[in-house]
């Protein structure tokens, strides 16, 4: 973080300062809320949660290096004291922002935000210094923390942003205000939570509501293949471009085809210029994600030469995002269980089938949440799916969800042994362990609350049967 003394950090988060010696004391180190990662120059934020109580620590910060403690209560060590922690975090990080002036990239959507995040970070920071969104941190709390995180020399701060209501993104954008905007879709994740897509796309849309107009520089960058985002244009007074395959796309893609690893290959267009693309990802979904980040760079000012480059070399930096590793033995394990919802579970079947070209292709799948009385219907059409994509096998993981994208699968003409549920992970791991054979590819996909994850951990170490542990 920018160096600010204890008085300073008072002052903007409204503050009263106890046990605090010296008040011209400095912050120089990191802004933590998790009391393993202060050290010397932090600053520690003191949250209140169900299970733990951040003040809890404070003396143990102190000795590891923090300057203070932002908290709620005194602690017994130097620490500013405010009414609200949360509310402090964020004004402390949008003076942080306004003072350092970097260029401020928010993104949304109902699916594929990290994955584009951690491209749009990739492809920026070959241009200029860049800090970006670790993981899925695109909350109240994750954001500030990620924006305290940038320095003088950060030219570029992107950010993910994440809604399950009306007003969610126009408060994040006042946290951290954005110059440019990027929408990729509205599709049915948290549907159960918004009540339809329509409510969906008016919370997306605060977003591109949120930009400085064109003459001050803000740019909406929107997705010219999806309805709904395509008519936010008329929500926003900053500079609109458009990206996809439609050829209305300022930003588009021709001549799309999958590799015979499933990796996507196509032709990059940018009003500055063409250029070809192979990327390291797999699936064909990754081409959206790929175009919404060359139209930040190109607005950015990168050509389309490297944008491409930097596209084609850029993998994947948050884990279980269609991680694929291979094991000695020729299985393929794809593990994508860090979330699931009906547009991104559909995207990972069919990877799943281009990357399986003349192999045995396995589906583990498990609940999609959220979706409220979609939730029969979404889970039914994914089974149905998995079938007339001809995926060999599909392994429902869990409870009455589960059921129902087995019946999905029955109900499109899976009779025999094509499809099977299970009770939960292990009973999945005991399946695949006694079936797969050399040359299979696995995917496993669920929500996060399913923790699938361990299906695909325990495909890759070494167990008891002698198995070795995969590259």
């Amino acid at each position: 973080m920018i160096t600010l003394s204890l008085a300073e950090i008072a002052e903007v988060v409204g503050g009263r300062m106890h046990d605090i010696p010296d008040a011209s004391a400095q912050v120089t180190g990191p802004v933590v809320r998790d009391s393993r990662e202060a050290g010397p120059g932090s600053l520690f934020v003191a949250f209140v949660g169900e299970r733990v109580d951040g003040h809890d620590f404070a003396r143990a910060v102190v000795e590891a290096g923090a300057v203070a403690v932002l908290g709620s209560r005194p602690v017994g060590v130097p620490a500013i004291v405010v009414d609200d922690v949360q509310s402090a975090l964020g004004a402390l990080a949008r003076h942080v922002v306004r003072r350092l002036g970097t260029t401020l990239v928010a993104l949304t959507g109902s699916a594929g935000k990290t994955s584009t995040k951690d491209l749009i970070a990739q492809v920026l920071r070959r241009k200029a210094p860049t800090v970006f969104t670790p993981g899925s941190m695109n909350n109240e709390v994750g954001l500030p923390l990620t924006a305290l995180t940038a320095t003088e020399e950060t030219k570029f701060l992107v950010l993910e942003m994440g809604a399950r209501g009306i007003g969610h993104i126009r408060y994040l954008c006042e946290l951290t205000p954005p110059k440019v905007g990027l929408v990729l879709n509205v599709g049915s994740a948290h549907i159960g939570e918004f009540g339809g897509r329509e409510q969906i796309a008016q919370a997306k849309g605060e977003l591109v509501e949120s930009l400085p107009p064109a003459e001050e520089g803000g740019t909406a960058i929107l997705n010219a293949d999806d309805a709904l985002v395509r008519a936010m244009a008329s929500r926003t007074k900053a500079k609109v471009i458009f990206f996809g395959e439609s050829d209305e796309a300022d930003v588009r893609a021709e001549n799309v085809r999958l590799t015979d690893t499933g990796q996507p290959s196509f032709r990059l267009h940018t009003p500055s210029g063409a250029s070809d693309v192979t990327m390291r990802l797999y699936g064909e979904h990754h081409v959206s994600n790929a175009l919404a980040a060359a139209a930040v760079a190109h607005e950015l000012g990168m050509s389309a030469d490297e944008i491409a480059t930097a596209l084609s070399e850029a993998g994947s930096l948050s884990r279980w995002r269609m991680e694929v590793t291979e094991r000695p033995d020729g299985v393929t394990v794809v593990n994508d269980a860090y979330n699931a919802n009906p547009e991104s579970m559909k995207a990972a079947l069919r990877a799943l089938v281009a990357m399986g070209k003349g192999r045995r292709t396995w589906a583990v799948l498990g609940k999609m949440a959220e979706l409220g009385d979609e939730a029969l219907a979404e889970h039914d059409a994914v089974g149905r799916l998995a079938v007339r994509l001809n995926v060999s096998k599909l392994v429902a993981v869990g409870g009455r969800e589960a059921r129902w994208l087995q019946l999905g699968a029955y109900n499109e003409g899976s009779w025999g042994e094509e499809s099977v549920h299970v009770s939960d992970a292990q009973a999945a791991v005991d399946l695949l362990r006694s079936e797969l054979r050399p040359g299979d590819v696995v995917l496993v996909k669920a929500s996060r609350s399913v923790g699938l994850e361990s299906v695909a951990a325990a495909l890759l170490e070494t167990g008891a049967e002698g198995e070795v542990a995969a590259r």
